[in-house]
């Protein structure tokens, strides 16, 4: 059974791509089949997986039923892991969204009608923000991944979040369960990281991973050159960090 999952957060640089990209390609070399689909305007994981934004068979193309989900995957440098390719026209692409009935179900329906089969993992890569394009995500995932910054006023935001997530539960997607929250950018030699890590214990409780995702050089340099850390660097600690993520995702 092909499980889908949302990485959300309505702020941006809180390590969301980043997640995506590296829990992807942890969970690929594990011998899994994982799709990742990128629907964020920036197209940051397309670029991070050193992949050239789609100009017509990408999500875009996906979403709006011009192409079937197999004319839009493409193979990345990571046996075991795809790619829906992003691009700028999403934005274009929510305000059409917007004037159009049943709006918040056109990626559920679009993956609905495709044959997940082959996939273990589907992962979703949403905007920094809780636009319709999000509402999509997490309307057609089976379960949402947030990632939360160790910094202050993380936990208000996260709050936040957790209202959304409730909403969509109401009103469009039941089943939807929070599948964990990762802690990012941590640093145990700072105060505010560990003050952080024990509110978001006391408020998540068996919700927050173990695994924390740390401060990295190598992990923020991997993007640039368009490689999970893993490729860019297996021994750096935030390569051995998804490898830990990854296996608690798949023990869930």
């Amino acid at each position: 059974m092909t499980r889908i999952l949302a990485v959300a957060n309505q702020k941006g640089g809180v390590g969301k791509t980043t997640t995506v990209i590296n829990l992807g390609a942890s969970i690929a070399v594990h011998d899994k089949e994982v799709l990742i689909i990128d629907l964020d305007p920036q197209a940051n994981a397309t670029s991070g997986l050193g992949l050239m934004e789609a100009d017509t068979n990408g999500i875009h193309s996906f979403v709006s039923g011009e192409l079937s989900l197999a004319e839009c995957v493409v193979k990345t440098e990571v046996e075991g892991l795809s790619l829906v390719r992003g691009t700028r026209h999403l934005a274009g692409t929510e305000i059409e969204l917007a004037t159009q009935e049943e709006r918040e179900f056109f990626l559920e329906q679009a993956l609905s009608n495709s044959n997940l089969s082959g996939y273990d993992y589907v992962l979703i890569d949403c905007p920094p923000s809780l636009g319709l394009l999000t509402i999509n995500a997490l309307v057609a995932a089976d379960g949402v991944i947030l990632t939360v910054q160790s910094e202050y006023y993380a936990l208000e935001g996260l709050s936040h979040l957790m209202e959304t997530i409730r909403r969509i539960r109401a009103y469009w997607n039941k089943d939807l369960m929070v599948f964990g929250v990762v802690l990012t950018m941590y640093d145990k030699r700072l105060k505010l990281s560990r003050e952080v890590e024990q509110e978001a214990d006391e408020f998540l409780g068996k919700a927050l991973f173990t695994t924390r995702i740390p401060r990295n050089v190598r992990l923020s340099e991997a993007p640039s050159h368009g490689k999970p850390v893993i490729l860019y660097d297996a021994y750096s600690s935030g390569a051995k960090s998804y490898m830990s993520l990854a296996r608690e995702v798949m023990a869930r």
